[in-house]
């Protein structure tokens, strides 16, 4: 495969993950709620990539007992508050809005990373970081007039689905060590639909699922938002180097904002669409000159929405 194919998986894959939200609008109008939602992607997402690991190699199943402790760190602790939070956080403000501060996990990632590995503080991290810090502030409302567009609760919904991301690198790091990336996500999302599924009551809107219209957007969300995108993104990353994956993956908040505008007229100021482009730069910045492990880039896969 060649390298410019390899970059258009990645960017795919990313494109798949942005359009996560038109999903999540649609099951949010017809009756679900944040919690519901998580379940459903957790449920439909456990399916189908448990049916293509059988197809791929079935020995990608096989794990350690002990080593469930990496799991319920990224499935448990990390993608069902991550997901919560970023679903709930569509529902409170926007897609773009959400998305963009799900795109404050790099600078999270600095940061935890300088505790839990010691890891320095670099100048492009640090540039990065006040970069991410001006963008969210015009993303919300804070600059230039101070009177803010989205409420606190929806800041703090959509910083949380930045942090929970960010703690899946933390866990995942662990876990990689041991596992293929694709058996880190199959369990991840395992582990994750055990977790949420008792607490989502599902059953008290069972009637929901008798429309055809419920299951495409299930099977959008599970299969084109979640395994497809994690197949190309994966297969184009074996290619590049992870830098340039994570930066063509910042298409996502852009096909995000566009999907989101074009369906559901959602608006954004100039100031809030400058602030994306800071925030987008922001995570260019933070990528370093020099070749990394594909750790952060590929967890991305399992994780986005």
């Amino acid at each position: 495969m060649s390298k410019n194919l390899a970059l258009l998986f990645i960017a795919i894959g990313a494109s798949l993950w942005g359009g996560i939200g038109v999903f999540v609008t649609y099951l949010y109008q017809i009756g679900f709620t944040p919690t519901q939602v998580v379940a459903i992607r957790t449920i439909s997402a456990s399916v189908f990539l448990v049916l293509y690991v059988l197809i791929k190699n079935r020995q990608l199943f096989k794990i350690k007992v002990a080593d469930s402790k990496y799991f319920i760190g990224t499935g448990v602790i990390s993608i069902v508050f991550f997901n919560w939070c970023l679903f709930s956080a569509m529902e409170e403000t926007s897609i773009s809005i959400a998305t963009i501060l799900l795109y404050t996990a790099p600078a999270f990632v600095t940061i935890l990373a300088r505790v839990f590995f010691k890891e320095l503080f670099t100048t492009r991290k640090i540039i990065a970081l006040l970069t991410t810090f001006i963008g969210c502030a015009f993303v919300i409302g804070v600059f230039p007039d101070t009177n803010g567009s989205i409420s606190f609760y929806g800041l703090i919904l959509g910083l949380g689905s930045g942090f929970f991301y960010a703690l899946y690198s933390i866990f995942g790091k662990f876990a990689l060590k041991k596992y293929d990336s694709l058996t880190v996500t199959v369990y991840t999302f395992l582990f994750a639909m055990v977790a949420i599924t008792p607490f989502s009551g599902l059953w008290s809107v069972i009637p929901l699922f008798s429309s055809v219209e419920v299951w495409f957007y299930i099977v959008g969300l599970g299969l084109l938002s979640t395994m497809l995108a994690f197949i190309f993104y994966t297969i184009g990353l074996n290619r590049v180097e992870s830098s340039q994956a994570s930066i063509i993956a910042t298409i996502e908040p852009v096909v995000a904002s566009l999907t989101s505008f074009i369906i559901f007229e959602e608006r954004l100021n100039y100031w809030q669409y400058f602030g994306i482009v800071l925030v987008i730069a922001a995570v260019i910045i933070v990528q370093e000159k020099t070749k990394k492990s594909k750790l952060v880039t590929s967890n991305r896969s399992s994780l986005s929405g």
